[in-house]
């Protein structure tokens, strides 16, 4: 297939059947750096009971964490590309390899045009109506991923996952998200508003505790309880922020690298971060106490995030520790340093919370 223009979330599909989730927005030349999120039974089986999703007569199962980087890097080294910059392999897909793609924006167009035919798509209708209402935004500013971009999903069980496209749209979002969680009439209540929501559940990363993870998500506002009079049931909702195709800025890889330093633990106070909420997540920060690291940590000038948990943990003037790899990226005009929290081989050591 041609080349196309791809975004964050955008869905390509393999010729093993593999969907891959578009992942941020700066690529080499000839190929599509990605994540792979699903796979078909006839090459991959999960025993976790959350990762079944069929379609029709084919089943697939969803990749959790680390497990789809694992899985690729064993079963389709094609799929693992040359990154230039790491002077590495990551997982990613060649335009020559791109059989469908799916787009968010496109796919929610279509589902809202026509009448609802299930309990789901009813409350994602109703999810939509009181967000756009409340917020200002229209239909245009959002998508959907997941198993409703596929088609896979379980009127019954499913979630309602959607995209919202924007700096801006997402502040208005999040706005009047924030004014509806504080209604007590309101349908749609803070996922994260108790930590009931994940007490009890398996947790393995080692810097970075539940009770933390809870606190964080809570505060980021896009995760919500939608009450459903409907189907009688409460529905996971989430709205993930992409950028607008103007908000994206290109970047060269030829001619730049990046070397690993090592591992560091920082304490620093964030100076920028109107790119937290996107993936890669990036904080401009200052450095304030190195606790591990070479003299190199002491001159970071930015956090930049791939992994989801880490995604719009800080604000700007709030101190923070920081936990994972220190990389020197040399480019034209000069290098600088950055920690960088992505899927390594001690993904579960890093971290990223704020301090008090």
């Amino acid at each position: 297939m041609a080349a196309l223009r791809l975004r964050d979330r955008d869905a390509i599909i393999t010729k093993e059947g593999l969907i891959f989730r578009v992942f941020g927005y700066c690529h080499p030349p000839k190929a599509y750096i990605c994540d792979v999120e699903y796979a078909p039974a006839e090459v991959f089986k999960s025993r976790n009971p959350k990762a079944l999703r069929s379609r029709g007569q084919r089943v697939f199962y969803k990749f959790y964490e680390d497990q789809g980087w694992k899985f690729v890097k064993s079963n389709f080294p094609h799929h693992m590309i040359f990154h230039e910059m790491l002077q590495n392999n990551v997982v990613g897909v060649k335009h020559h390899d791109v059989v469908n793609v799916r787009r968010p924006n496109e796919k929610l167009k279509k589902l809202v045009e026509k009448e609802p035919k299930d309990e789901l798509l009813m409350a994602m209708h109703s999810v939509l109506q009181i967000t756009t209402d409340s917020s200002g935004l229209s239909m245009k500013d959002f998508g959907v991923f997941g198993s409703l971009l596929h088609g896979f999903y379980h009127p019954k069980f499913s979630d309602i996952d959607l995209v919202i496209y924007g700096r801006e749209n997402l502040a208005k979002l999040r706005k009047s998200l924030k004014e509806m969680y504080q209604n007590s009439y309101s349908p749609l209540r803070n996922e994260f508003q108790s930590y009931e929501v994940i007490k009890g559940k398996r947790w393995r990363f080692q810097n970075y505790s539940s009770k933390e993870f809870a606190w964080h998500q809570e505060r980021k506002m896009i995760y919500a309880l939608f009450n459903d009079k409907n189907s009688g049931r409460l529905i996971k909702t989430e709205f993930e922020p992409v950028k607008k195709w103007e908000e994206i800025r290109e970047e060269q890889f030829t001619g730049t690298k990046i070397m690993q330093k090592g591992w560091v633990k920082i304490f620093a106070r964030i100076i920028k971060d109107q790119d937290a909420a996107f993936i890669p997540a990036v904080y401009e920060i200052k450095p304030l106490t190195v606790l591990h690291g070479t003299k190199d940590s002491h001159e970071t000038t930015r956090i930049i995030s791939y992994l989801e948990e880490f995604r719009m943990q800080a604000q700007v003037d709030e101190k923070v520790y920081v936990e994972g790899n220190l990389e020197e990226v040399e480019t034209a005009g000069g290098s600088f340093h950055q920690v960088t929290l992505t899927y390594c081989p001690r993904y579960y050591q890093q971290a990223l919370k704020v301090a008090a």
